[in-house]
Formats: C-alpha cells, sequence, structure tokens
C-alpha cells in the first residue's frame, strides 16, 4: 500500500478524535476546523517519518497542540472575536438546561488562558499525568499543577457568578439631594 493511502486511512480512521480535540482545544468549530485542517498538513508533510516511528496519532495531537498554543501567540496581537449571540446567557431556563450550562462551561473555557485550556484537555480529555503534560508543554509538573489550579478556579468563578437579567444589568441611579446651607 503506498504511503498516500496509508495516510488517507490513518485520517479517515482518526478523523472523529481529532475532530473532538480540536474543539476541545479551541472551543469553536470553525477555528476547529482550521485548527484540524492545519495538523494534518503538518502530519501530511512529516508523514514518512511519522510512520517510521509508529504512532501517527500521538504526533497529530503534539502537533495540534503546538499548533494551537501558536496560534494563540499570534492572536494576542489581534483583536478579539466578539460573538453576536451574547444575550444567550441571559435566556430564561426551561427544558433545556442541559444545553444552557453547557454552553455556559464552553464560553468558561473560552475565557481561559490558552496554557490553562491545554493543561485542563491534556489531563481530562487525554487522562495524562502532570508529569507527561508537563513534558508535552515543555513545563515543569509545579507549573501545570499552578495552570490547573488557576484554570479550575477560574472556570469555578465564571460557572458560580449570578446571571443578572438585562433590567437588573444596570445600576438605578439614585436622585442627589441638595442640602440647604
Amino acid at each position: 500500500m503506498p504511503d498516500g493511502w496509508a495516510f488517507d486511512e490513518f485520517v479517515r480512521s482518526s478523523l472523529p478524535a481529532l475532530t473532538r480535540y480540536a474543539y476541545s482545544l479551541t472551543g469553536d468549530r470553525a477555528e476547529a476546523e482550521d485548527l484540524l485542517q492545519d495538523t494534518l498538513l503538518k502530519v501530511s508533510r512529516a508523514w514518512r517519518r511519522i510512520r517510521a516511528d509508529g504512532n501517527p496519532l500521538a504526533y497529530a495531537r503534539t502537533a495540534m497542540l503546538r499548533t494551537y498554543l501558536s496560534a494563540w501567540r499570534s492572536l494576542l496581537h489581534r483583536p478579539r472575536h466578539v460573538p453576536l449571540d451574547h444575550d444567550l446567557q441571559r435566556a430564561a431556563a426551561d427544558a433545556y438546561g442541559h444545553v444552557d450550562a453547557r454552553d455556559q462551561l464552553r464560553r468558561g473555557l473560552a475565557e481561559l488562558s490558552p496554557g490553562q485550556r491545554a493543561v485542563l484537555v491534556l489531563g481530562y480529555l487525554d487522562d495524562l499525568s502532570d508529569e507527561e503534560i508537563g513534558a508535552v508543554l515543555n513545563r515543569r509538573p509545579a507549573t501545570v499543577r499552578s495552570l490547573r489550579l488557576r484554570g479550575l478556579a477560574a472556570l469555578r468563578r465564571h460557572l458560580l457568578e449570578p446571571r443578572s437579567a438585562p433590567d437588573e444589568a444596570r445600576t438605578p441611579q439614585t436622585p442627589q439631594t441638595r442640602t440647604r446651607p
């Protein structure tokens, strides 16, 4: 079987897992697709070497994580994307409350720093130890624990902060009373 066919088979078999991984890192479907495409391009360029090493999925995940982190570095100098559905978090709870909770979690993850998000994804999605995460991110295990602690604290704050209704968001103006001298 030629190398091109082997790469096609690898993509077919690992595409669902890599897509979930990309979405977990980015939190946005379009950005996840872009990240996946960039990663597969890098993997295809190194395919002969990867096949010789023997673990293309691990290589692809590492390449995806590094591409994600380097993309965040370049995005720090660009304006931030503001979603049009900002008012969705103010919707009343109903039978679809689990969808709201998932959306709130996704928004909380989006507010984390890239390092915190990468540590949480590697720790909870890939079930890696602190030492393994440190090796992937080129950080010490103590730094990994610190990033996890701060990331979880930020998520906790985001999930527990009360959501205000549109009228409650504005502070009422108190009339100023004048005192006579």
